[in-house]
């Protein structure tokens, strides 16, 4: 960057060994060392050839095609690429060339058959960067013009170059894809192409270091083919990768059987497909050992030979001699030779390359790596084609671009004679030849070529300075990995096999015996289909698309500068750039250039109208050299976008010097204009208020006028209708006092009939009382008569009393039973609250010791130094977390059902306490009965004793019915009062229906069980009310004032008359004590 065009405040990339490129901004110039202040904080000092210009004017989503930018130069690629995959923009255009950032994650609907229509048609570069664009562009070319066309991707093991060949596929598949009749109606040329990938991974894909693709082959356990563990075969436990985390083998293998179902390959072509892989994986497990005759061998082991053979469907002996003899053709004889064990595995495993080679194609590091510089000398030949095309379409003069060539590796490599590939071909071919003479060779003839050197401190590896960088390769395996002998025996014998497939792989030999014997290496046949492969995409119309892994953490939404600046550079992206850079780097359409730098030369541009003309007037203006006019663009060297920005940089800051002078005036202006505004209102303002005040005045005097008037008309009107209003209010008045005064006069009549009525109620209910309490005293004579029997009520009395008695000691029992579980409970909880209180300290205790724990292991982890190479895993003793984790778990159960338990033991407690309190009132309402009974029975006793000795001083006369009145006992007996006879009977003595059923001679149960407790206030009220009417008949008989013969006794009535009802009543106590009885039993139970 010249010094000319930094400036202080001029924005610029600076190197940083971490992030590659910061941007900053100039703060400090001395010389050709400038200061930065970087965006991220940092202050360097650098030289000015050191850092790049930046283009403040790109958008912060950076632009689709970076052939647009201000600036091509390393930093600003690396930035756009950076701002687009921020924003999940993945691909971006260079020119024609496709860059795709690998996202490490699904973007929705990108790739679906909508954005398939949407690209379909539309010219390259109108729509957003796409895979489909560039399939869409090859496919219409191939089309439209008849050209052959070809998509190279490119990038290293997992940028998604698989991904991007799928998505090409899929497009092309779908564009040009017609139902198969042949196959099926429903398998299209989309669903081949597509389900070729399968296959193709199957097995061809290796596993690297920096990707997880790895060859499936082998690792499919199929009974009828006899595999065993993968581990056991020697073709694939040398790798000692079996495994892959996160890939199911079985689905793997279904997978791969419906690929190549749909690509075409029937189910008996398939099984012999898998047939012949394991039988070369049973053919890596033959060994050999010395045999009986000299330099000759015999295998260890006839297993896998055995089911080699059988696989292979071929004769278990000629195979073993294909392996341990070999067959020399001469002109006088046939000669049969043994071999050594040693030689007899090198048979083996050419056997083995043999058999697979037929299948798939093999291809090792450095062929890979000779393919990538063919490549690569390729892409820059199109990109300086891509150039000059450019220049040519602008119709410019143009000199030869120097570009950064490698034709001195591929020289290196394959020149004949004396590249790499001709001395392994040479050193093949002598039988002696060992790695490390064919180092030695190799170290002598490039001893000179700076793209070939020898790594210190080894003996036989060399390394080769590619395009993309250095690489060392170790020469113990070229030997025998070149060579491709093909053994006559190996061919006879496979072709003789009895499985047509096989037979049909290994077809009969027709050349000569000269070119049977011919030696032909591995590395030449792959030299000569890499150059039919260049041959034919030369013939073609190039596209390449690079992919870019941008972290090696295989995560989304990282970015790594210096990882993705290696890719681009080992891309060859960097070298495209400066082959762009060589030439006129900086490409602006006219409009563009004009809307961009027309500040320059303004006054010149005024009046015209073409744009061509414009911006060469402006170019002229400015005094800039060495650029040129197209038909539609601009085009500037290296540089000179720098020197113009700088220029306009300089014009604004020229213009904003002078807009700020003026913008400054404009304010003192406006300052004044708004000073004599401000005085010019303060007058106008003492003016208004003046006549604002006068008019105010004459407001107030005409509405206080019309205020006067219209209060004398309001009142008029005011009088005229409250006059009204008050007659209205008084005739209301008039009509409620005579509705009031009709009410009164009614209410009155009817009191006065119901105070005649009462009176004459009062009269009959006093007679009616009277004529009861006659019938009454006669009872009571009756009743006289039967107090002997009241023996009976005293012996109930003393059992009750004992019942009682027992009741209360049960009721103090219970009370302090109680107390007793009252107490224990209470100690129970306590003993449960301490337990708690001691599993949760134990529960802090353990959590403490955790964190203390974790804390240390932190400790210890910042004190360890890092390591920069490898990654040291944090061990982390698993079983002393899940035995604390178990503790807690069994604390937290053992809590859990303790408060579970003391939840249990309250509710129980409460339900006893209630039981208690309840069983408590029933005791104290059965003493205050049997209290008042007991009262009653010795009333009945007192009473009993006087009826006895005023029966033994009046004389009694026979039953002949002369005791008595004759009238009240017939009636009573006939039944003329029936309505004294029902209150006695059916009122007042109602019984169960039970005791009603004795009276007719029913079996009367005292003890039934499933009575309930609460016919027990039933019985106690009934004996109550019988008791008091005896005593109430006693007191009345005892006085001596009327004779007992002049009132029915109560007793002699319940005697004679319903002897029954008399039964019923000693039954009624009976149940009582009987109900006494079972409400103890229940008490003593509870």
């Amino acid at each position: 960057m010249p010094s000319s065009t930094v400036k202080a405040g001029s924005f610029v990339w600076v190197k940083d060994p971490e992030e590659a490129w910061l941007d900053g901004e100039v703060i400090e110039v001395n010389g050709d060392d400038i200061k930065v202040q970087c965006t991220s904080g940092k202050t360097v000092v650098v030289k000015v050839s050191d850092t790049h210009p930046k283009d403040m004017e790109v958008p912060p989503s950076g632009v689709t095609d970076m052939t647009t930018l201000a600036y091509l130069h390393e930093p600003g690629v690396l930035q756009n690429l950076k701002s687009r995959y921020h924003i999940d923009e993945i691909y971006t255009y260079t020119g024609d060339i496709l860059i795709a950032v690998n996202p490490f994650k699904q973007l929705a609907n990108l790739y679906n058959d909508h954005m398939i229509e949407h690209y379909k048609g539309a010219p390259f570069g109108s729509l957003m960067p796409h895979p489909f664009a560039v399939a869409d562009a090859a496919y219409r070319q191939m089309i439209n013009e008849g050209v052959s066309q070809s998509i190279l991707v490119s990038g290293e093991s997992g940028a998604g170059k698989t991904e991007t060949a799928k998505t090409l596929m899929k497009y092309l598949a779908k564009m040009g894809g017609r139902a198969v009749k042949d196959l099926s109606a429903r398998r299209s040329v989309e669903d081949q192409v597509l389900e070729s990938n399968p296959v193709l991974e199957a097995f061809g894909n290796a596993k690297t270091v920096r990707n997880n693709n790895s060859s499936r082959f082998g690792k499919f356990d199929i009974r009828k083919l006899k595999l065993e563990d993968p581990t056991t075969y020697r073709y694939l436990n040398q790798s000692h990768c079996i495994k892959l985390e996160g890939m199911d083998d079985s689905k793997e293998y279904t997978k791969t059987r419906e690929a190549m179902g749909i690509v075409g390959i029937s189910v008996e072509e398939q099984e012999a497909i898998f047939r012949v892989l394991a039988a070369i994986l049973h053919l890596g497990n033959i060994e050999f050992t010395n045999g009986e005759e000299t330099d000759s061998s015999v295998p260890k082991d006839n297993k896998s030979l055995k089911t080699a053979a059988e696989l292979f469907m071929c004769d278990e002996q000629a195979l073993e001699d294909s392996l341990c003899k070999r067959v020399m053709v001469t002109p006088e004889e046939t000669i049969s030779r043994c071999l050594d064990p040693e030689s007899a595995a090198f048979s083996r495993d050419a056997l083995a390359k043999f058999v697979y080679a037929r299948l798939f194609d093999c291809f090792e590091q450095f062929c890979i790596n000779l393919t990538n510089e063919k490549l690569q000398h390729h892409f820059n030949e199109h990109v300086l084609k891509m150039e000059q095309d450019e220049y040519k379409k602008e119709e410019i003069a143009w000199n030869h671009i120097e570009f950064p060539d490698n034709r001195e590796v591929l020289q290196l490599i394959e020149k004949k004679p004396g590249g790499i590939i001709a001395l392994l071909d040479e050193a093949c071919m002598f039988p002696r030849s060992t790695h490390e003479t064919f180092s030695q060779k190799l170290y002598e003839t490039f001893k000179q070529n700076k793209h070939f050197s020898k790594p210190k401190l080894a003996r036989t590896d060399f390394t080769v300075c590619h395009y993309a960088g250095d690489v060392t390769y170790q020469t113990q395996q070229f030997l025998e990995k070149n060579k491709d002998y093909v053994v006559a025996e190996h061919q006879a014998l496979l072709g003789a096999s009895r499985c047509t497939f096989i037979a049909g792989l290994f077809p009969s030999l027709v050349e000569d015996a000269s070119k049977q014997t011919k030696f032909s290496s591995v590395a030449s046949q792959f030299k000569q289909q890499l150059a039919l492969l260049m041959e034919r995409l030369s013939t073609t119309e190039p596209r390449y698309i690079r992919c870019v892994k941008p972290n090696n953490l295989l995560k989304p939404s990282i970015f790594e500068n210096q990882n993705v600046l290696q890719q681009l550079r080992c891309g060859g992206m960097m070298e495209a750039i400066e082959i762009c850079r060589a030439g006129y780097p900086t490409r602006k359409h006219f409009d563009e250039f004009l809307d961009r730098f027309s500040v320059l030369a303004s006054s010149t541009l005024e009046k015209s109208f073409d744009e061509k003309a414009a911006c060469k007037k402006l170019l002229e203006a400015v005094g800039l050299r060495g650029y040129q006019i197209g038909k539609t663009k601009v085009l500037l060297m290296a540089g000179q976008m720098a020197e113009l920005d700088a220029r306009r940089t300089e014009v604004l800051g020229r213009a904003a010097r002078i807009i700020q002078r003026k913008f400054r005036s404009y304010l003192l202006l406006k300052a004044a204009i708004n000073m004599q505004a401000v005085c010019r209102g303060q007058l106008a303002r003492h003016i208004f208020e003046d006549l604002r005040r006068k008019e105010a005045a004459a407001l107030k005097i005409q509405r206080a006028l019309r205020i006067y008037l219209e209060r004398r008309s309001y009142i008029e009107a005011v009088v005229t209708v409250q006059s009204g209003l008050r007659g209205m209010a008084a005739r209301d008045v008039l009509g409620r006092k005579i509705k009031a005064t009709l009410a009164i006069q009614i209410h009155c009549r009817r009191y006065l009939a119901e105070s005649h009525y009462k009176k004459l109620k009062k009269a009959a209910i006093t007679t009616q009382s009277a004529w009861r309490a006659r019938l009454a005293r006669r009872e009571l004579r009756e009743l006289k008569m039967a107090a002997k029997e009241t023996g009976a009520l005293q012996a109930a009395k003393s059992k009750l009393e004992k019942q009682v008695e027992d009741l209360t000691l049960r009721l103090q029992l219970e009370k302090r039973m109680r107390v007793d579980v009252e107490e224990s409970k209470t100690q129970e909880n306590a003993k449960l609250q301490l337990a708690l209180k001691e599993i949760q300290l134990q529960f802090k205790e353990t959590e403490v010791s955790l964190l203390k724990e974790v804390e240390a292991a932190k400790k210890t982890a910042e004190i360890v130094p890092p390591v920069v190479k490898e990654e040291i895993p944090i061990v982390v003793d698993t079983e002393l977390v899940e035995k604390l984790k178990s503790e807690n778990d069994n604390l937290k159960s053992m809590v859990s059902s303790l408060e579970q338990k003391i939840d249990e033991t309250e509710k129980k407690f409460k339900e006893k306490v209630k039981q208690a309190l309840e069983a408590e009132d029933k005791i104290v309402n059965l003493k205050t009965a049997m209290h008042k009974l007991q009262e009653t029975l010795e009333d009945v006793i007192n009473e009993n004793h006087v009826l006895k000795q005023s029966a033994l001083s009046t004389p009694v006369k026979t039953a002949s019915g002369r005791f008595f009145p004759s009238t009240p006992v017939k009636n009573l007996q006939t039944g003329h009062h029936p309505s004294e006879e029902n209150q006695l009977t059916g009122t007042m003595f109602t019984t169960p229906a039970r005791i009603q059923e004795s009276r007719g001679g029913s079996h009367i149960d005292p003890q039934n069980n499933e009575e309930d407790n609460g016919n027990l206030a039933y019985w106690l009220s009934n004996t109550s009310t019988l008791l008091f009417m005896l005593q109430q008949s006693l007191r009345s008989g005892g006085t001596g004032v009327t004779p007992l013969r002049k009132s029915p006794s109560l007793v002699r009535w319940m005697t004679k008359v319903e002897t029954p009802f008399v039964l019923s009543f000693y039954l009624a106590l009976m149940m009582s004590v009987c109900r006494l009885q079972k409400l103890k039993q229940s008490l003593t139970v509870f």
